[in-house]
Formats: C-alpha cells, structure tokens, sequence
C-alpha cells in the first residue's frame, strides 16, 4: 500500500462559476473562497448563541447589520437594534439558557447568502421551578459588506417545544464543579482571559 499523499488544493476541480460561489445545494468542489466564506458564516451563528446566553449584548449588535431585522413572532418582529433592546427583559425570565446550533446548510450568491440553522434552546426558569426546551429552525438572509458577514435577517421555525418540572435532587454530584451563570458572572471568563477581555473592550 502506497503511502497516503499530502493535501493539495485543486482549483481545477471547481466546476463552473456558480458552484465556485457555493450558489447551490448539492453537492459540488468548494474552492479556497468559499470555504472562508462558509467558515464565516458559521463563526456568525455560533456567536449569536454565545452572545444569547452570555447576556452580551454589546457582542450581538455587532453581528448585525445597521438595517438588520429580526422575527421571533409571536414575541417580537421589527428591527435588530430594536431585538436586542427588548431581549434583556425577555431573558429576565431565564436563570440560564443554552442555544446550541446544529446542522448548518448556506447558499452563497456573491455577497448574499442564505441558511438555516437547526437549533436546539434550553431555557431554566428564574424560580427554578421547570425547564422549557425548544427544538426549531433559524431561517437567516445574511449579507457581506467589507469583507464581514452579519445578519440581514433572521427569523425562527418552531418545530417542536416542551416543558419539565426541576427535580429538586441532584442527578448528578454538583459539589466541586464549576456552575454555569447567566452574563458575565459565568467561570468561563476567569478561565479564558483572551475571552473575558474581548468582552471588557466592548462594555
């Protein structure tokens, strides 16, 4: 058996012009571009989830455009600068959340691109007393202006939800490690200082 050959990249093997700009589903060579642009993208949606549950909302304007909208109808639909200024009474109702993005799939047109994220939401009541969990879709139109993707819009796709009652007991010994916190309180930011600064530069 030969040994394996190193890695190199083939931009012969892109095809046509618009699988070179992603603007396809199926299947098709992704050249050197695209993969940054793929890369950002995801970059984009997973730090709206940190930015959500860390409570950093100076983080989250900053992933969308000036003109940006957002629709999480019934709850709110209107601008992003207006979302993020009625999340914090929102998020009031929460102890904890955890947004934890999935499977991601991006069309790319030039400096438009379109995806949709599943997403699965866990939220801890500020009693304590039950766990909502939701399970859906964020639909996003996203645009590239300087060199940067944000959102243009988003929007989210319930497709299931339930509620559980806490049970008071411990199912798993707690004593000794290290417990989540809503905003900046939480141990992640006296661990990682590169992280904690990022955060202070923008408070």
């Amino acid at each position: 058996m030969s040994p394996a050959k190193p890695f190199r990249w083939r931009a012969d093997l892109v095809s046509n012009d618009q699988h070179r700009m992603g603007g396809t589903l199926a299947a098709h060579a992704i050249d050197m571009a695209e993969m940054l642009d793929r890369a950002a993208l995801q970059h984009l949606v997973c730090t709206y989830g940190h930015a959500i549950d860390r409570h950093d909302y100076p983080l989250l304007r900053t992933l969308y455009h000036a003109d940006g909208t957002d629709d999480h109808s019934p709850f709110f639909n209107g601008s992003a600068d207006e979302y993020i200024d009625w999340l914090p009474s929102m998020m009031a109702q929460w102890s904890l959340t955890s947004h934890a993005m999935t499977n991601m799939v991006f069309l790319l047109n030039g400096d438009q691109a379109e995806g949709v994220t599943t997403a699965r939401t866990w939220h801890r009541s500020a009693d304590q007393s039950y766990d909502f969990i939701a399970w859906g879709r964020y639909a996003d139109r996203f645009r590239k202006q300087d060199g940067i993707w944000r959102f243009q819009h988003r929007f989210f796709i319930l497709e299931s939800s339930e509620t559980r009652p806490v049970d008071g007991g411990d199912a798993f010994p707690t004593e000794g490690v290290a417990l989540a916190a809503a905003g900046g309180n939480d141990p992640m930011y006296r661990g990682l200082n590169l992280i904690r600064t990022d955060r202070e530069q923008r408070a």
